[in-house]
């Protein structure tokens, strides 16, 4: 990999930027950008607050949510998550967004990963924790929420991950993450 002075020259600098929509998720901007060798380019950048998903395990057994996903027209199964409020703290939503899908409440959580979704036309960040401590409560599910809570084994996560049912990058990466734990009894 080449240093940073080495990769700096490939910078893009913005000259422009046209809002073109905000929506209560997310924004949408078209900057026109200078290139590094010559030139102007445009790029279609999506601004998102961030989010937090939450791997929590009951019984030695994986909570997901399935709810119907409209840009995907299908439902999907996946770790409980949700998008940051302004000026929250990632662990602060992970906390809230285990208790408002599924019920349970969290007496400890540890980051486990921080990844951009996808960092070729969007800012969002995804904070990936680890619930301990679980007590049964009650979900309190937004006016817009409609989904089903479901505890998997680890054969069924494969199994759906497989089927498609499981198909996101946050769902996956927290059954590898799990598979991981089983083999080392560490969260990795």
């Amino acid at each position: 990999m080449e240093n940073n002075a080495q990769t700096r020259q490939w910078t893009e600098k913005t000259v422009k930027t046209e809002p073109v929509f905000s929506g209560r998720m997310i924004s949408l901007q078209v900057d026109t950008v200078e290139l590094p060798g010559g030139g102007t380019s445009t790029r279609e950048i999506v601004r998102h607050p961030g989010a937090s998903a939450v791997i929590a395990l009951v019984d030695g057994k994986l909570l997901v949510v399935e709810q119907y996903r409209k840009p995907l027209e299908k439902f999907q199964v996946e770790i409980p998550a949700g998008k940051l409020d302004p000026g929250e703290d990632p662990m602060d939503s992970a906390y809230r967004e285990l208790e408002e899908e599924t019920g349970y409440k969290a007496g400890s959580m540890k980051q486990l990963h921080a990844f951009y979704t996808s960092p070729g036309f969007a800012d969002e960040k995804l904070f990936v924790y680890v619930a301990d401590d679980l007590t049964a409560g009650e979900m309190a599910l937004d006016s817009d929420e409609f989904l089903t809570v479901e505890a998997l084994t680890f054969e069924e996560a494969l199994r759906y991950i497989k089927e498609g049912r499981i198909s996101d990058a946050k769902t996956i990466m927290a059954v590898q993450a799990w598979q991981l734990y089983r083999l080392t009894g560490q969260w990795q």
